[in-house]
């Protein structure tokens, strides 16, 4: 989305490399569709300071993170990428868990959140477990690989699909599995019209033309909550 807030004077300081924190910042603003003003608005900041966050290794202190965090609907330790190297799961488990199932509708919208899960395949190798990018249209999962890979290899059998959150500061999570047929996507309008409403490039970059969609079959759902009665 373009920005006309910034500041194009001949003395604007240089630009220096966009630290982690201006790069998390940017990505889930873009990610909910506000501009800088917005968020500006928001976070009671001015458009040029989140601007100079995003763009320069600058560190706020607590009290805009906090602020920043509320604007785009996300917590200090996500901006700040503290739990990005542990393994999930690692969290003590909450008082009183609920483990509750799923209705088809819920797991078709949680599924609509994400833009990374897992597919379950069987190759020559054995079974394999492999993250792909992908999208949910029409109620069907599509993700695309590169032809002759591991996920491509599902095309015409059955596979189980998989995405989750977990949640380890509140000991909460769900997880949502798909099994059903795989079928590579033919013509070129099709995929165009895939790749147009992917919610991002494939990660692992290469040539993923290769376009698979899972009509589910079986869906199924839980999530793990934590009851606030003492």
């Amino acid at each position: 989305m373009p920005d006309h807030t910034r500041d194009h004077s001949p003395h604007r300081t240089p630009r220096t490399p966009q630290g982690d924190l201006g790069r998390r910042i940017s990505a889930r603003r873009e990610q909910l569709g506000l501009s800088r003003a917005d968020v500006a608005a928001r976070a009671a900041s001015a458009p040029s300071y989140i601007a100079y966050v995003e763009e320069q290794n600058a560190t706020p202190g607590i009290g805009l993170l906090l602020r920043l965090a509320d604007a785009l609907e996300t917590t200090v330790a996500d901006l700040k990428g503290e739990g990005v190297d542990l393994p999930p799961g690692i969290g003590q488990a909450g008082r009183r868990p609920e483990l509750v199932v799923l209705g088809r509708e819920e797991c078709l919208e949680l599924l609509s959140t994400h833009g990374v899960g897992r597919v379950a395949v069987s190759t020559r190798s054995g079974p394999a477990v492999v993250p792909v990018n992908y999208v949910v249209v029409n109620g069907a999962v599509a993700y695309r690989t590169t032809p002759g890979s591991a996920a491509a290899t599902a095309a015409d059998r059955e596979v189980a699909f998989e995405v989750d959150r977990i949640d380890d500061a509140m000991s909460e999570g769900w997880s949502v599995n798909v099994i059903g047929t795989a079928r590579a996507v033919t013509g070129d309008a099709a995929s165009r019209g895939l790749d147009q409403q992917a919610y991002t490039a494939p990660w692992a970059g290469g040539d993923r033309r290769l376009w698979l969609s899972i009509v589910p079959g079986r869906i199924t759902g839980r999530r793990i909550e934590v009851s606030s009665a003492r």
